[in-house]
């Protein structure tokens, strides 16, 4: 698509015919959507490869998606779906769908999800609270469900004669040509959810449904959960006019988690079979997937401490079980999503990180392991595809390098060469199509904002969907000649491993002169930060940088991407790797001669609030002043599945909770703090923010605190986003500059 049809709204300033530089400006980066390389969402190909259809934002409002094609027949990107079309005005969403989009991590309006019918003729929309039906050939419309009710987690069902979905906490299916609903469960209601996934699903294990279809329709797997057993507890949202309270079941780390049953509801009948999930109750339930034959179900079977994992078989037909596969870590064994089942209906394709790193195997359908795919110390991504007839896996890792993700191809059933497809020096994230015979290719680099292409399977490029260009057109043009290229580099932690950082500096520095430095820091699990990738943050760095400052970065042992063996010396304690391999990079700063070691400072949000944290409270002596945004501070008040990953349960692991949480150090706080939080987080609770308050306040502990009526954890919203970061540019000024 041209900049004309997706930056129209954000034409530069031009003087006397030329593009003259502007200085970076905080208002700028978060009010203009263009600035930083905004480009198509929700990439596919449509099931029998005629278009490519992505979610674009509108000129008039970046905030409201429509849908948008690229048809490979004719070669143009042109407007496929308006939402004005099918739904005009502001939206109306439960509580659940409103909680349900946070943890997606959703957010905008308009068309936001989208599903195509199996023959491509037809898309499904959510929107308002009902389901939408788009004919694409007749380009015309119909609203499937018109109830006071909300209709959520829709879909196509495999053959495309029904639409599913989840209403007042029960199944339904519709079937599309009579408009008929079959209501496929009863009792949901209250504690009692259907086909739903609960908290700790959708927020720590990546699994969004609790229903699943068999291939031929005549079956749908569901989870049936009952929260009974989680304790309910008042959670606040302060927003600027009034407080709302909510009654939420929350896991609380070493309380009881939801009851969870699996069963499997026939729909000529709506009988239910239940699957037999064994004794041991305190259980998840992570992954449900059908087998091709429609007959056997898989699931997978986690323990409470999630040191074991199964993979095991249903037989509908007579209810008979079988573990395929078992693993089982010291640690902790981290969720996957890389099993699929081939279509000759004899072997699946599993990914397993018991060799230290995360890795394809081959397996039959009996659990018989027949080779490993890939190996090597990196780690695959994500499997992008089997392609049976060719005998070729595809899958998306870090082969070549742990700053980028890659596409490679490899044999399935023999050993044979790893082929990268995707050019190096970029981070690409890419969608293959069901042919195989082309991929979507989403590419940037640490100052390329994200280019999307089309490609054939061997990575030649047929066309571009959003070239995204920095040419005159480009509203990040006048700033492209003074973006900071990072330095990259690797320290070496106190047990040996190494450590990639990633420096950005001024572009000229000046001889003799001293810069301040922020460490700008997450530094939890399942995050990377030093990538060679756009990320639109990475501008904030570059005012920061155009400010007279130094920002640095540095992935601590615990993070991603890098093994198992880099991940686990965070096991039953956190805090102390973490900031010890900070201060690895505090000391190498110091090195350096244009850095002011008694300018060095650090900033972080969530899991990088904590860190932020955690470095005033026991390493003031590297660290002379710190933001921290939206901490935890208190790993009892974090989750189940989440906190017992790492630090086990509270009852066999006391003493490291304690250590791990921030109030026993606080006392070691020598240099300007600063604590932001939303006051409607119901994530990392606003409860995390008071209770360090409080306990600086006993202290007589000096610090600064701002505070977010209504904001969530992300604290979206460009007004929000503008006075934070002004706020957290003024804190260090009024510290740092001389």
């Amino acid at each position: 698509m041209s900049h004309k049809t997706t930056l129209l709204s954000l034409v530069l300033a031009i003087t006397s015919g030329t593009i003259t530089a502007q200085p970076l400006t905080i208002e700028r980066l978060f009010s203009d959507p263009g600035l930083s390389g905004k480009s198509p969402i929700k990439l596919k190909f449509s099931p029998t490869g005629e278009r490519v259809t992505y979610l674009q934002g509108k000129e008039d409002d970046y905030n409201r998606y429509d849908l948008w094609e690229y048809n490979l027949k004719d070669k143009t990107n042109r407007l496929l779906v308006d939402s004005k079309s099918l739904f005009s005005g502001p939206e109306n969403l439960s509580d659940e769908e409103k909680a349900r989009r946070e943890r997606q991590r959703i957010f905008g309006k308009g068309i936001l999800e989208y599903k195509f019918s199996k023959d491509g003729s037809a898309l499904l929309f959510p929107l308002n609270g009902d389901l939408y039906y788009y004919n694409l050939a007749k380009k015309e419309s119909k609203k499937l469900t018109n109830t006071p009710e909300f209709e959520t987690d829709a879909r196509f069902s495999p053959k495309g004669k029904y639409v599913s979905f989840i209403r007042a906490q029960n199944v339904y299916a519709l079937n599309i040509a009579t408009g008929n609903e079959i209501k496929l469960t009863t009792d949901g209601g209250g504690v009692i959810k259907n086909g739903m996934a609960e908290f700790v699903s959708q927020e720590e294990m990546g699994r969004m449904t609790g229903y699943w279809w068999s291939n031929d329709e005549s079956k749908i797997a569901f989870t049936r959960i009952d929260e009974t057993p989680v304790s309910e507890a008042i959670r606040n949202e302060i927003y600027a006019e009034e407080v709302k309270l909510f009654n939420q079941r929350y896991p609380f780390t070493g309380t009881n988690n939801v009851d969870i049953q699996l069963g499997i509801v026939k729909l000529n009948n709506q009988k239910i079979s239940w699957v037999d999930l064994g004794n041991h109750k305190d259980i998840y339930i992570p992954r449900v997937k059908w087998l091709q034959d429609s007959t056997t179900l898989s699931y997978q079977w986690q323990n409470r401490s999630q040191q074991k994992l199964e993979l095991r078989s249903f037989d509908t037909t007579n209810a008979k079980q079988k573990v395929l596969l078992t693993e089982t870590s010291k640690t902790w064994l981290n969720l996957h999503k890389e099993l699929r089942f081939l279509k000759d209906n004899k072997h699946f394709v599993w990914a397993s990180e018991r060799d230290g790193f995360k890795h394809l195997y081959l397996y039959k359908n009996d659990g018989t392991l027949v080779r490993q795919i890939t190996q090597g110390d990196w780690v695959v991504d994500s499997l992008q595809g089997v392609n049976e007839e060719k005998g070729l896996v595809y899958f998306s890792g870090r082969a070549d390098s742990v700053l980028e993700s890659h596409l490679y191809s490899v044999p399935l059933n023999h050993s044979g060469e790893i082929k990268r497809l995707t050019e190096k020096g970029q981070y690409h994230k890419v969608v293959m199509a069901k042919d195989y015979n082309s991929f979507i290719d989403s590419s940037s680099s640490v100052n390329q904002p994200a280019s999307v292409s089309l490609r054939n399977n061997q990575g030649k490029f047929i066309t571009w969907l959003e070239q995204n260009k920095l040419d005159s057109e480009h509203p990040l043009s006048p700033f492209v000649a003074d973006l900071s290229a990072p330095e990259y580099g690797t320290l070496k932690a106190e047990d040996g491993q190494t450590l990639h950082y990633r420096l950005f500096k001024p572009k000229h520095l000046k001889a003799g002169k001293k810069y301040p430095v922020i460490v700008n820091v997450y530094g939890g699990p399942h995050a990377q930060r030093v990538t060679n990738s756009w990320r639109s943050k990475n501008l904030y760095f570059q005012y920061m940088v155009q400010q007279g400052y130094i920002v640095f970065q540095l992935d601590n042992r615990g993070s991603y991407n890098r093994g198992k063996a880099f991940e686990d010396p965070i096991y039953k304690h956190l805090g102390v790797s973490e900031v010890a391999d900070q201060i690895k990079g505090v000391e190498f700063l110091r090195t350096l001669n244009f850095v002011d070691a008694d300018r060095i400072g650090i900033y972080g949000h969530s899991y990088g609030g904590y860190m932020a944290l955690m470095t005033m409270f026991k390493a003031g002596d590297y660290f002379k002043a710190g933001v921290s945004g939206a901490p935890v501070t208190d790993w009892t008040l974090y989750d189940t599945h989440y906190t017992e990953r790492y630090l086990s349960h509270p009852k066999t692991n006391a003493a490291g909770y304690k250590a791990s949480n921030v109030f026993d150090y606080s006392e070691g706080l020598k240099g300007p703090l600063m604590i932001y939080h939303g006051m409607a987080d119901d994530n990392v609770l606003f409860t995390h923010a008071t209770k360090v308050f409080k306990q600086l306040q006993d202290q007589a502990q000096p610090f600064e605190m701002m505070t977010y009526p209504g904001s969530k954890h992300s604290l979206r919203g460009k007004q929000v986003q503008t006075h934070l970061h002004k706020t957290i540019t003024n804190f260090f000024d009024r510290h740092f500059k001389k």
